[in-house]
């Protein structure tokens, strides 16, 4: 798709079937709502539309198609693969005022919303009833649930709950034609051939604009514990988690690990407190739900006998969980607020985690000696973040021209131990050029298929995941 001028007969179309305030071309707003957290590309969007209904997106990309228009659909734009950037004159389609929650099935334990909707709300909406749609991250705040699903999005609870598409049962998306689909509604059952929401979960905005979603839920949590635990690397770190993974006196709910740079940085950060006195190499998260309040006290007291951890400690209350969650939680902000980290979002088979990741720190060292790796990541699920943080004295572009010779390094240690280019953030602009490390070339092509029957003159995010 070019980046010429919106065509003229397209804005007499939109100024006459739709409400005054439905498109904004105002400069502030077109670089807002043109990036994600990337911040790699610069936004520069035609214009933004803001829908409220179903209807209204229907008819806007039934216009953007017969003009060739293209469409960048969009929700909180936290996202941080480039899926959301709208850099070559496309409009914008924000969900931001589809936000409707409606009411929670307490038979079926489902609730269906727009996609609008911003997660945390949905947790909030739905607690008042006990339940919860268990999808969970640090940008809960900020996402919104066209988003979560259009991505796929992973999170710090995927050890207990599994990713976002084991949570969503129905779906209303709005193909590139403008043709709405109501996609299983509220069944659990439906055996009648090829489930279709699955083409449009995960596929960033490609294949459809999703509008409305059925969500399935279930019952809140009981009492999570949460402790922090202090042990010398990744190798201890896998150690413990094997242990605490083999006992029955808890339910694991989050199982999560950062180093010592990475808590060097909150700390620079946040000005949060580490709660032990001595440094350590690595640190875990443990949350868990506890069924044997005496076998867990047991437990804890064998890690140290056993040498499993040099340290650690229990929150004692609310407030003090989150102290320690803060810790994990604030580490993606801080590696960007106290430096320039080239970020990747990588998963392995858990039992291959500790090989990968002294490969990986070989590497850097042979060919970039003294650079500074953040490795953080949902441990449990086999999902670690990468980042490379820029020397200081280096400039920015001969940075990230290193940074982009060493990504095809990484990527083969990442296909050596048959992982995942992206564990979660999805591909976007940032690693289409990659995504043969991870799909061969017959998945590629299949893909290639898919878009082209669903989105025949590509107009929907195009040059996301896959060239035309």
């Amino acid at each position: 798709m070019s980046s010429a001028p919106l065509p003229a007969d397209f804005l007499r179309a939109l100024s006459e079937g739709f409400p005054a305030d439905f498109l904004t071309q105002d400069a502030e707003e077109l670089k807002e709502y043109g990036r994600d957290w990337t911040r790699v590309y610069a936004p520069a969007p035609s214009a933004v539309a803001l829908p409220r209904t179903t209807d209204e997106v229907a008819r806007l990309l039934t216009l953007c198609h017969q003009h060739a228009v293209a469409v960048v659909p969009s929700g909180g734009r936290t996202g941080l693969a480039g899926g959301a950037v709208a850099a070559k004159g496309e409009v914008v389609l924000s969900l931001q005022r589809m936000a409707r929650l409606g009411p929670v099935d307490l038979l079926g334990n489902t609730v269906r919303v727009q996609a609008g909707a911003v997660t945390e709300a949905v947790h909030r909406h739905c607690a008042e009833h006990g339940l919860t749609w268990p999808v969970d991250f640090a940008s809960k705040g900020s996402s919104t649930v066209g988003g979560n699903i259009a991505t796929n999005a992973g999170g710090v609870k995927v050890i207990r709950y599994g990713l976002t598409r084991n949570w969503v049962l129905g779906l209303q998306v709005v193909t590139a034609e403008g043709r709405v689909l109501e996609l299983n509604g509220a069944l659990e059952k439906n055996n009648t051939g090829l489930d279709l929401r699955q083409l449009f979960i995960g596929s960033e905005g490609t294949l459809g604009v999703i509008t409305e979603a059925t969500l399935k839920l279930t019952q809140l949590p009981g009492k999570q514990d949460v402790f922090l635990f202090a042990v010398p690397d990744v190798a201890a770190v896998l150690r413990l988690f094997r242990d605490a993974r083999q006992q029955t006196a808890f339910l694991i709910s989050a199982y999560e690990f950062f180093t010592d740079r990475c808590l060097a940085r909150v700390q620079r950060h946040r000005k949060l407190r580490s709660p032990f006195e001595a440094p350590s190499g690595c640190y875990v998260l443990l949350e868990a739900e506890s069924r044997d309040a005496a076998a867990v006290e047991a437990w804890l007291g064998s890690l140290f006998e056993r040498g499993l951890v040099t340290d650690g400690t229990q929150a004692q209350g609310a407030s003090q969980a989150a102290e320690l969650w803060a810790l994990r939680e604030g580490i993606s902000e801080s590696l960007s607020a106290t430096g320039l980290p080239h970020k990747n979002d990588i998963s392995l088979p858990v039992a291959g985690l500790e090989a990968f990741c002294a490969e990986l720190e070989a590497v850097f060292q042979s060919r970039y000696p003294g650079w500074e790796i953040c490795l953080f990541g949902h441990i449990g699920d086999g999902n670690l973040h990468v980042n490379v943080m820029k020397p200081d004295a280096l400039e920015k572009a001969e940075f990230l021209a290193h940074t982009k010779q060493a990504d095809p390094t990484m990527f083969e240690l990442v296909r050596k131990h048959a992982g995942s280019i992206s564990a979660e953030h999805g591909i976007g602009l940032l690693k289409k050029d990659y995504l043969g490390y991870s799909r061969s070339e017959e998945e590629l092509a299949l893909l290639r298929s898919l878009k082209r029957t669903l989105d025949p003159r590509g107009v929907l995010n195009p040059g996301k995941i896959l060239d035309a």
